[in-house]
């Protein structure tokens, strides 16, 4: 390669790489920060609620109403089944593991 022409390959490489950085910065500021009005996730940790949702049907309830509601839900003793049901439960349960070792018998 002559002097010339590679002066124009280094000359031509300049203005690219001028023209690629114009290009991907044009007039745009960057942000490396949230916007000043987000809440820091550490603040919003340390914020106590003060309203809730009910857990069974979903109704709001204020702090006094959730605490004595989650009182009663884990004072309350869970509901028993059926001989019956728990059976079939059972036999359920039974036929679906059999099914996982023995995939081609017809239960």
């Amino acid at each position: 390669m002559t002097g010339r022409k590679k002066r124009f390959l280094g000359f031509l490489s300049i203005i690219t790489a001028l023209l690629v950085w114009l290009g991907s910065h044009g007039g745009r500021t960057v942000m490396a920060l949230p916007p000043p009005e987000d809440i820091p996730e550490e603040i919003l940790r340390t914020e106590i609620i003060l309203d809730a949702r009910s857990p069974i049907d979903g109704r709001p309830l204020n702090a006094a109403e959730y605490a004595q509601l989650q009182e009663q839900l884990q004072v309350s003793p869970q509901p028993k089944l059926s001989t019956d049901l728990r059976q079939t439960v059972y036999l359920i349960q039974l036929r679906k593991a059999l099914l996982q070792f023995f995939p081609f018998l017809d239960l």
